[in-house]
């Protein structure tokens, strides 16, 4: 994708150091992060630096590679370093996927840290081929002049490149349709309003936001064709992990009739996890919710208060979508309904 007329993945790897697109400044400024030590990679995790299954997945991987290099043969360490990765983000399948192939891929290496980060480039391009395919599956869903609504961001920011729940509106557009984007602004950390709405205009895709509880109103008129949301798991059932918010926009779909597709890689499936019931929920700070951070007039990035001074707030980071709701599920082998994805994994 390109930022400025430049093409950038969302991370990548240069030497020891994992450069990441310092997603928590956007839309207000377009900074590159360097993280430099494996301890390093693992806070731009959990801080929110990177978001997004697959740029989640990609990072771990990178940082995983870090932590063999750091090793210097000492394979207590790299374990030790997973152990660490593992703890950033405990909901994101991707994240495990790739500590586990990194890690069994170089700790019988003869040049273990050569190999992990062999492998971590490995994980990386291979999730932005499967994004791109994805984009390709899920332009076939898409009419010339449809609306559609997503949550949160699963657009190439989340991914190493071109995204889930975006790729296919990114393939329809560029293959000539005419496509709509209804933006909800997934609070509390508000992804949709910030980063798939900065990806939308860059593309030159027509969007607007529009307020968490304001997708029933849209669909009940009518006015939305579909939902593409992502997934940060799903479950060999076919439940799926997704950002707080989408499972009631499945529910709402359903009494609509408005098709709800869920884009993912083959990766986000976890064939351990028998059902949405089995998937650990990230609970995160409270001030995510209680407090915002903005643009003020003089360029400043300050971060303020929101709601009443001395409440408390509960802060699920993501809810599970049960496989009834779920029209369909988009991968880079192709749509299947939530029931035939163990034959797809």
């Amino acid at each position: 994708m390109k930022v400025n007329g430049k093409d950038y993945r969302t991370v990548w790897i240069n030497g020891s150091s994992v450069f990441l697109i310092e997603q928590n400044l956007l839309p207000f400024e377009f900074k590159i992060h360097e993280a430099k030590k494996c301890q390093d990679t693992c806070k731009a995790i959990k801080d929110m630096v990177v978001r997004g299954a697959g740029a989640i997945g990609a990072t771990a991987g990178f940082a995983m590679a870090q932590a063999f290099i750091e090793a210097q043969g000492d394979l207590s360490y790299a374990e030790n370093g997973k152990k660490y990765i593992e703890a950033t983000r405990p909901t994101a399948q991707n994240l495990f996927y790739a500590t586990n192939r990194v890690f069994n891929a170089a700790r019988n290496s003869k040049t273990p840290s050569e190999t992990a980060i062999a492998e971590a480039q490995k994980i990386a391009d291979e999730d932005a081929e499967a994004c791109r395919k994805i984009g390709e599956y899920g332009n076939e869903l898409i009419k010339d002049g449809s609306n559609i609504e997503t949550h949160c961001n699963a657009g190439w920011l989340a991914f190493v490149d071109w995204g889930s729940a975006l790729s296919p509106v990114y393939a329809a557009y560029r293959n000539g349709k005419k496509v709509f984007v209804y933006v909800d602004e997934t609070r509390p950390r508000s992804q949709g309003a910030r980063l798939t709405v900065w990806e939308l205009k860059n593309e030159g895709v027509e969007h607007a936001i529009i307020a968490d509880n304001a997708g029933a109103h849209y669909m009940s008129q009518g006015k939305v064709d579909m939902i593409i949301v992502g997934a940060d798991r799903i479950a060999s059932n076919g439940d799926v992990a997704n950002k707080i918010g989408t499972h009631e926009k499945a529910i709402v779909a359903k009494e609509y009739d408005v098709p709800f597709y869920v884009a993912a890689p083959t990766s986000t499936i976890d064939m351990k996890c028998k059902s949405g019931s089995d998937i650990p929920i990230e609970e995160r700070s409270e001030d995510e919710v209680l407090y915002q951070t903005g643009l003020t007039k003089d360029n400043r990035l300050e971060k303020v208060l929101v709601c009443s001074p001395g409440s408390k707030a509960f802060n699920p980071s993501f809810d599970v979508t049960p496989a009834k709701y779920i029209t369909g599920i988009i991968t880079e082998k192709g749509i299947v309904k939530p029931s035939e994805i163990k034959g797809l994994a």
